[in-house]
């Protein structure tokens, strides 16, 4: 159907459906209307008492209490709308006795640079606002304003209330009979009493003093990376006071402080802290977002979070949440989501940048009714707006500055890296954080892909990023399950993944090693299932992937068999320690050290109960303390040991007379591997590492000196023998981590000869310090 054979069936359905629920005078309806209309659900719009509103400023963007002219206190108001007709600002006053709110309106007629400010005298920290912004109501050409829609600010640093999504949030009649042009038809209803308000913050208040704060200012190499739910992580704690679980204040509690330095992580990765909303395909169905990948208040710390309120106390208890983390010597990463927003596709509802300018913030199709969508989540933020590249970069800036956060994980970054329409690694968003004083100082990791064409760039990032590396998680879980990849791909994931990354001076830190994710199985299901077990989620089990590469030890699912049991304790031990002794950034999920379970879940995104939370029951039994244990021990040989975090990729050859390399590959028969051995798959691969040859120097300018190791991972069902490398490799050996043992408080300690011929244990990692 044409645009106007559309605009004419929509004009015909209003005359017949004259009464329906939502619908407008004629004159609302007109793609050419600009101003409300005159009557609102058959109601008069109230008359509202006069606000003083001064000038203002059009700099910095959002709401900011400061003093104005004559010393007069009050707040700046500025917002970005670029096609916009009007703006009025919405204040909003103490509940009514009948339950609604006062909402006074404010019109802000300074227009500068596209940018609507005003001055307000006397608004304090703690008013809560919103937007209605006016213009033409014409989908077909992509214009969606409708001042029946509350505005969430962009800019907003706190908000309060929940995002329930009601017919009357959207800006078009979402229940109109023809769904094929249901987002054409606007929605007059008010949305204010629905959804959420951004409330004015102090800028100079306490929480703001971080003369006390000192940044650990991790290296990368030296880095160690702990994905972690603030919710799920302090929900369940029973050393963490019940008022305190779920929040910042619970993070910031010396009892999870203290887990997280027994392990001796440098660094928590916070999944979505950004202010989200929850789809209504979930509402619907009693569910929440439990992951947060739905923003829509990029400044904002999300409310439900906060154990102290939500009329910007949560922004003080962040920041507190923060400091405590830095004072343990702990960085905080944030996962952020500038690739799309809350507001979903056109049919979506119309929250906050929809109703600001709907062409201006989103990536449209041809034809502009729809959205491009390079996230699979139904819009994607056209970053090469500038406004919207301002967007980002003042909430990226905001966030390092005033709230104390250390680095990002962008997720789906290709997506920000996208020009018009292809990646392109010289786009605006890449330059402009290159250039960036701020944030080309702080920690940068890109999850290199999104879900439109071209869009997996794993090893394509500039310098300055680094990335999550899939291939390395793929490499290691086919190792350990027995799908034996060659041996040259597994050794380039083992060794930092130079094949990827030694190009325009990066380091084996630009790639982010894990195995497990907040998405997919965790650790302990990743051995007790192959299957995903997602019927809790709602969908019929067709969510998430289907690429598991798993193995779940002869049975699926929980056992009582002490075997199979034992079998996978073993296999989640190999997997850690590959990970740990890996060169790169190596990224732990929390609970996974302690077994967590989700059941098989491996799309937990919805589960915001026991199945996503860490379950610290499981350290009172001795077989998950253990592996605790070992993952603590690994973390801290990691810190002793440079040559297990090397900052420069091995070279492979030899520095020294005697033959010696950097870096060899071994046979089970103490040979160095052949090309044809690294370009065959094996069961048994000898890994040595030498501490004699690391590049670079330390802090004083001495040259960087370490042990060596031989790292034997064998992933055979059963036992091999393996013959210890003679000179120049090594006099003898001593046994650091065997894997196959359940005790891992301590190093097993038993020595052997060079040259002598050890039997590995079935799947089973030893890692050997050389001695002489």
């Amino acid at each position: 159907m044409s645009s106007a054979a559309e605009q004419k069936a929509v004009a015909q359905q209003r005359a017949v459906e004259n009464g329906h629920p939502g619908t407008a005078s004629p004159d609302a309806v007109s793609p050419d209307s600009a101003a409300p209309a005159a009557v609102l659900n058959g109601a008069p719009r109230a008359t509202l008492p006069a606000v003083p509103v001064w000038p203002g400023t059009p700099m910095p963007l959002g709401a900011r209490f400061r003093t104005g002219p004559d010393g007069v206190s009050g707040t700046n108001f500025a917002l970005w709308a670029g096609g916009a007709e009007a703006v009025e600002l919405c204040l909003f006053g103490e509940v009514e006795p009948g339950g609604g709110e006062v909402e006074t309106r404010v019109p802000l007629t300074e227009l500068t640079h596209e940018i609507w400010h005003g001055f307000v005298p006397g608004v304090r920290p703690g008013q809560r606002y919103g937007y209605r912004v006016h213009g033409r109501w014409d989908p077909w050409t992509g214009a969606r304003w409708n001042p029946a829609k509350l505005l969430l600010d962009p800019y907003a640093r706190a908000v309060d209330g929940d995002f329930d999504l009601p017919p009357e949030v959207y800006g078009h009649v979402r229940d109109w009979p023809q769904q094929q042009v249901a987002d054409t038809v606007r929605d007059d209803r008010d949305s204010a009493p629905y959804v959420p308000k951004g409330v004015v913050v102090h800028d100079d208040a306490p929480d703001d003093e971080w003369a006390d704060d000192r940044r650990p200012k991790t290296p990368w190499a030296d880095s160690v990376i702990y994905e972690l739910h603030v919710k799920g992580f302090t929900k369940l704690h029973p050393d963490i006071p019940e008022e305190l679980r779920g929040t910042y204040a619970g993070l910031a509690h010396p009892a999870a402080i203290e887990h997280l330095t027994k392990l001796g992580v440098t660094a928590v990765e916070l999944l979505p802290v950004h202010q989200f909303a929850h789809e209504d395909h979930l509402l619907r169905r009693d569910m929440k977002n439990y992951w947060g990948y739905n923003s829509i208040g990029y400044f904002a710390p999300h409310a439900g979070y906060a154990a102290t309120g939500t009329a910007g106390q949560q922004v003080g208890e962040f920041k507190r949440m923060v400091r405590a983390l830095h004072a343990a010597g702990i960085e905080v990463i944030l996962d952020v989501v500038y690739n799309h927003t809350a507001e979903a596709d056109e049919h979506g509802p119309t929250l906050s940048l929809r109703g600001i300018d709907n062409r201006g913030y989103y990536r449209l199709q041809n034809d502009p009714r729809s959205y491009a969508d390079y996230t699979g989540c139904g819009n994607t933020l056209h970053v090469v707006q500038p406004h919207v590249l301002r967007l980002i970069t003042d909430s990226l800036r905001y966030w390092v500055t005033e709230m104390g956060v250390d680095g990002f994980r962008f997720d789906l970054a290709a997506a920000l890296a996208r020009s018009m329409h292809d990646v392109d690694m010289l786009s605006p968003f890449l330059a402009v954080i290159a250039q960036d004083p701020v944030l080309r100082r702080v920690k940068l990791i890109a999850e290199p892909w999104d879900v439109g064409s071209g869009g997996y760039q794993v090893g394509a990032f500039p310098p300055l990023w680094t990335e999550w590396n899939d291939r390395y998680r793929n490499a290691v879980r086919d190792f350990w399950r027995g799908a034996l990849p060659d041996v040259r791909d597994l050794g380039y994931r083992l060794s930092g993944s130079s094949d990827l990354y030694a190009w325009g001076g990066r380091r084996p830190y630009a790639s982010v090693n894990f195995v497990t994710a907040h998405d997919g199985f965790t650790l302990r299901d990743m051995v007790s299932y192959e299957r995903k077990h997602n019927e809790a989620n709602g969908e019929g089990n067709r969510d998430g992937t289907d690429d598991n590469r798993a193995w779940n030890c002869g049975v699926e699912g929980e056992t009582a068999d002490e075997d199979v049991q034992a079998l996978r304790r073993r296999q989640l031990r190999n997997l850690l320690t590959t990970l740990l002794l890996s060169t790169g950034v190596p990224m732990l999920v929390a609970g996974d050290e302690l077994g967590r379970t989700q059941g098989g879940n491996n799309n937990a995104y919805c589960q915001d109960n026991e199945i996503s939370w860490v379950d610290w029951s499981l350290l009172a039994d001795p077989g998950w303390r253990a592996l605790t244990q070992l993952t603590a021990r690994l973390i801290e040989l990691r810190h002793r040991h440079p040559v297990l975090r090397r900052r420069a990729f091995f070279s492979g050859r030899a520095h020294s007379a005697d033959g010696l390399r950097d870096l060899a590959w071994f046979t089970p028969g103490g040979t160095e591997m052949t090309e044809g051995d690294w370009y065959a798959p094996a069961s048994t691969v000898g890994m040595y590492l030498s501490g004699r040859d690391i590049p670079g120097r330390d802090a004083r300018g001495a040259p960087i000196v370490d042990e060596s190791f031989l790292a034997i991972l064998h992933a055979g069902a059963d036992p091999t023998s393996f013959v210890l490398p003679g000179a120049p490799w090594a006099e003898r050996y001593e046994v650091v981590v065997d894997t196959s043992r359940e005790e891992q408080g301590e190093a097993p300690g038993v020595g052997y000869s060079a040259g002598e011929e050890i039997s590995v244990p079935g799947r089973a990692v030893l890692l050997l310090r050389v001695l002489g």
